[in-house]
């Protein structure tokens, strides 16, 4: 009797704390420097739509071009470990210092390297967020363990103690004559829209890549560019815990899309570390566009081989006059119905999608969440405010968990997407934005129990100090 007295006792108090941390979230609503103080606080549990290569920032990448010395052109701004032609804008950045001419060099840099002082007039704004990634590569694929604790530190000093990262994928041989062979014929069942038919040739294609040794290039991917690399880091430890999604590219032909993909899945099968898999690079891109049916039969086929595998979508990442307006109502319901989806990246063109209403019931009822990513979404689509679907997603109780994307070139962090949220949408009370939080561990793709039962309990620890800290806060105002 005296236990449960003692547990009414805690919910009661806990609740009190809950609600008069609302009293105080709902009065610092219109104040942005003070909802920042009050999140930069709050724990945030984890961020689940996350990209390595995009979340690092551009001054790191610079800091490592630098200390290597490599090559710079002064008039497109490449960057090279080597002379690429007798051009004479090349030169070594150790010239450029010499000359005094580095600290120009490094802020030109960090403009094309991230959308710092982008003016929203020189190139769409989606075209200056995409073309930032191959510009920095060279760092970001030569100088992985300054990245990877970079975004640990920054995620344990935010209060993050889990990311969910999207890494690199399997670099597995060349595969042409396969490619010449089936990709016309998957261009036909494209056309024709047949699912057995398109089952039928994926699995023909299956076979092929499997005597191409795919299987154990996956092998090698998940041995040396994710064990040996997150256990020589230590990345994991009491206060923060990292797990790693891998992906296939959909701007590439059907067959490499399928290739890699097939790797893809056959990695995260066998390590606890890779838990997932995702589809990346323009949703609005010309063949990602033509082939996505393909695409989402593609993870279908690959969710009977490998049934155990989790994979998370970008989908509906479209909005009115970025494409056409029939090309905006059958994304999300083909990555969810078609393709299995177990989790919706973006999924910012919902209002558009066919039987939407439907639709997010499904998302409902089956667990479906989607990854709101406000910074992203308003620079890259211009959506934002009343325009984007994430009070509609919150009014059919769709899970939903906030990320903060590519926060490096992005210039933002987590913190400032649960900013966002608070000012913006008022509808989200503060135990609706506890229960985000508490999402971002629930729906994540972490394969070991004991691992999301220990950052749940250490949620509970967190927020109670939290709601502490903000009771005396508000207490102090009065």
């Amino acid at each position: 009797m005296k236990k449960y007295l003692t547990l009414i006792f805690l919910f009661f108090y806990f609740s009190v704390d809950a609600q008069s941390v609302n009293t105080y979230l709902d009065k610092i609503r219109n104040n942005p420097a003070k909802l920042t103080a009050f999140f930069s606080q709050m724990p945030k549990g984890g961020d689940l739509h996350h990209h390595y290569s995009g979340s690092v920032y551009a001054e790191t990448f610079i800091k490592y071009v630098i200390e290597k010395d490599y090559f710079l052109n002064k008039q497109t701004l490449e960057v090279n470990n080597r002379k690429t032609s007798e051009d004479e804008n090349w030169t070594k950045f150790s010239t450029l210092e010499k000359d005094g001419q580095l600290s120009e060099y490094k802020f030109r840099l960090l403009q094309k390297w991230s959308i710092k002082d982008y003016n929203q007039v020189s190139i769409p704004s989606d075209k200056q967020f995409f073309e930032t990634f191959p510009n920095f590569s060279i760092a970001s694929r030569n100088d992985v363990e300054t990245g990877l604790l970079e975004i640990k530190k920054r995620a344990i000093d935010e209060h993050v103690s889990y990311i969910e990262t999207t890494f690199f994928s399997p670099a597995c041989g060349r595969t042409d004559d396969v490619s010449l062979q089936f990709d016309p014929k998957l261009q036909v069942v494209l056309k024709e829209k047949n699912v057995t038919h398109c089952q039928a040739i994926l699995d023909t294609v299956y076979g092929e890549l499997i005597k191409k040794d795919i299987i154990s290039c996956a092998d090698n991917f998940s041995a040396n560019t994710i064990t040996k690399t997150h256990s020589s880091l230590h990345i994991d430890d009491d206060l923060f815990t990292m797990r790693y999604q891998t992906y296939t590219v959909r701007t590439f032909e059907a067959t490499e899309v399928f290739k890699r993909l097939l790797s893809a899945f056959d990695a995260a099968s066998k390590n606890p570390l890779i838990v997932g898999v995702n589809i990346l690079s323009p949703e609005n891109n010309d063949i990602a566009m033509r082939d996505y049916w393909l695409h989402m039969q593609m993870f279908r086929y690959l969710h009977m081989k490998y049934p155990g595998v989790k994979y998370s979508m970008h989908a509906g990442e479209l909005t009115l006059g970025l494409v056409k307006p029939e090309e905006l109502n059958w994304h999300i319901n083909a990555a969810v119905f078609d393709a299995g989806a177990s989790r919706i990246g973006h999924g910012v063109d919902m209002p558009y999608e066919t039987n939407s209403y439907a639709l997010m019931n499904y998302m409902k009822k089956k667990g479906i969440a989607v990854e709101i990513n406000l910074s992203s979404n308003e620079f890259i689509l211009k959506v934002k405010e009343g325009r984007h679907p994430v009070t509609l997603y919150k009014e059919f109780q769709v899970p939903i968990v906030i990320s903060s994307d590519d926060a490096g070139v992005l210039r933002t962090n987590l913190t400032e997407q649960y900013v966002l949220l608070a000012n913006r949408y008022p509808e989200f009370t503060y135990q609706d934005i506890k229960e985000i939080v508490y999402n971002s561990i629930k729906y994540s793709f972490i394969k070991e129990p004991d691992i999301k039962q220990k950052l749940t309990a250490k949620l509970d620890k967190d927020f109670i100090q939290f709601e502490k800290l903000i009771l005396v806060t508000s207490k102090m105002e009065h």
